[in-house]
């Protein structure tokens, strides 16, 4: 019967782990906050007539580029929730690999973006950018590790029935 229950519990958690894995960063930003993303940069930011239209320009096509990243994670986070039960090694060099490409795409993002905003906001306004959004990122990515079992976690093979 505890077995029962522990598969039962399995076939839930990995359901809401499958969903939750699905939510949009933005979502996590506005859950976390109570705002949306492009508001808390906005009031962070606090850039007043040229600077802010030329900063809007830029982080408009950031968020663009950032949002196809996101995506991109989603899509491995996915992919995990799906092989995480049966995952082989060729699984997971494939989705370890995949996570690290996209975390280093993020570093490229920042550089490019933050050598995009210095020009038209200057050195101190593009940092305050660019470590608002690592920062919102970094919230993004505890958030989503929260609800993701380590590999392993559970392994219903190594229970042993009482």
């Amino acid at each position: 019967m505890k077995k029962l229950i522990v598969i039962f519990m399995l076939v839930i958690s990995a359901g809401i782990f499958a969903q939750s894995s699905m939510k949009d960063d933005v979502e996590i930003v506005q859950a976390i906050y109570g705002k949306s993303k492009a508001d808390l940069v906005t009031q962070y930011m606090a850039l007043s007539g040229t600077e802010a239209q030329a900063f809007s320009k830029i982080y408009q096509e950031y968020e663009a580029e950032r949002k196809s990243l996101g995506k991109k994670k989603i899509q491995i986070i996915s992919d995990y929730a799906t092989y995480y039960e049966n995952l082989t090694d060729e699984n997971a060099d494939r989705l370890t690999k995949a996570a690290l490409k996209n975390n280093l795409d993020y570093e490229k993002l920042y550089s490019k973006y933050y050598e995009k905003s210095k020009r038209v906001i200057g050195a101190i306004n593009a940092a305050k950018f660019i470590q608002l959004e690592v920062y919102l990122q970094t919230q993004i990515q505890s958030e989503v590790q929260n609800s993701i079992p380590f590999i392993g976690e559970i392994d219903l093979t190594k229970m042993k029935p009482k």
